[in-house]
């Protein structure tokens, strides 16, 4: 039997959260010793039917966010179900929900409501504008956030025009701050007693990304160009191709320019005037780039970046997900978990001494 002595065990969480934002929330809480429930429609999360590709019956998209809990159907809109949710409730320390305001209206699920049924509940709420603002009860998706909050406007160059993120960046950001604000709630409460209702959106999270080009806006007044894979503020901090495939040189100061200026034998360019300093560099980046992707274009990358990075330049070669997950690296660091049933999963990336993380509970197909 699997022990488990994680930092949240005894914690009682209520998970009527879907899609990604709040699901990720509280499988985070579930690795980390937490007993979750999941509640569902008789339709289920409707990222269950995000596919192919499939486990089974589990899409792969839900599985990857809804490992260590136990499935419950309940129909808040009988009467009946929504009894047992509230029993659930009396007895929980967290419950997470993510639904439309106007849902949360009909059912009467509001902070004050939840307030008075267990003085004790941490009510964490995954919105996608909050209480306040024009935009309040509108649905909200990632990548619409990541259109309506500037997130594309940075991402991609003039050829390619603005791009999506190619991730759910804005989603798993508002899970991990859901998660951040349920932890504050619960030490709040250990002084008080009392628990708290906890909102995090996703616009606010989205703006909440927008480093360093919110910073340059406030400082310049001037909305950021696109620039690529190009870093806004440090050159070269870009990506350059090779003759076996392209490596992202991210160098962040000018010592670690003069480094990786002698290894590839251009001891005069860190000596240059336009050059020196990363002010310097990043004014004249173009043809500063020119030259490196001269000087780069017949090299050997995978061996440039590997020589680079034990000189304490970093530099990495592009890789793809199934190099990734079959690197020496990957293997070492435990970072892929294995459950019955073929689950695989990407384990918690946190570690501690005294309380690790468990995987106990493969995602389970909806209850009939």
């Amino acid at each position: 039997m699997l022990l488990v002595n994680g930092a949240l065990t005894g914690l009682k969480v209520i998970d009527a959260s879907r899609v990604l934002g709040g699901p990720i929330c509280g499988q985070i809480l579930g690795d980390h010793g937490a007993e979750v429930v999941k509640i569902e429609s008789s339709f289920g999360d409707d990222t269950r039917n995000w596919g192919p590709p499939y486990l089974g019956e589990v899409s792969a998209y839900f599985s990857g966010a809804n490992r260590n809990k136990r499935v419950r159907v309940l129909d808040f809109n009988k009467s009946e179900d929504f009894e047992v949710f509230k029993s659930l409730l009396f007895e929980a320390d967290v419950l997470i929900e993510n639904f439309l305001p106007a849902a949360s209206r009909k059912w009467g699920l509001t902070p004050e409501f939840t307030r008075t049924l267990n003085h004790r509940l941490i009510h964490c709420r995954v919105a996608g504008f909050g209480a306040v603002g024009p935009m309040k009860d509108l649905p909200a998706y990632d990548t619409a956030m990541q259109a309506l909050c500037g997130l594309m406007s940075v991402n991609g160059d003039a050829q390619s025009g603005p791009l999506r993120v190619g991730l759910p960046v804005v989603d798993m950001t508002t899970g991990l701050n859901a998660t951040i604000g349920i932890l504050l709630a619960l030490q709040a409460r250990s002084a008080t007693g009392r628990g708290q209702f906890v909102e995090t959106t996703l616009y606010a999270n989205a703006l909440s990304m927008l480093h360093p080009h919110a910073s340059n806006y406030f400082a310049t007044q001037k909305a950021p160009p696109l620039t690529g894979n190009a870093h806004p503020n440090i050159y070269p901090y870009d990506l350059f191709e090779t003759k076996s495939g392209a490596i992202y040189l991210a160098i962040g100061n000018d010592k670690q320019f003069r480094t990786f200026c002698e290894h590839i034998g251009l001891d005069d360019l860190a000596a240059h005037p336009d050059f020196v300093t990363n002010p310097q560099r990043s004014v004249h980046r173009e043809r500063l780039r020119e030259l490196l992707v001269g000087a780069l274009r017949e090299t050997d990358g995978v061996s440039l970046a590997s020589a680079l990075s034990l000189k304490g330049v970093p530099c990495a070669p592009v890789r793809n997900i199934e190099e990734v997950m079959n690197s020496d690296q990957t293997r070492a660091s435990g970072a892929v978990v294995e459950l019955e049933g073929g689950y695989k999963g990407i384990a918690s990336p946190i570690y501690f001494s005294e309380n690790p993380p468990t995987y106990r509970i493969a995602p389970q197909v909806l209850p009939v």
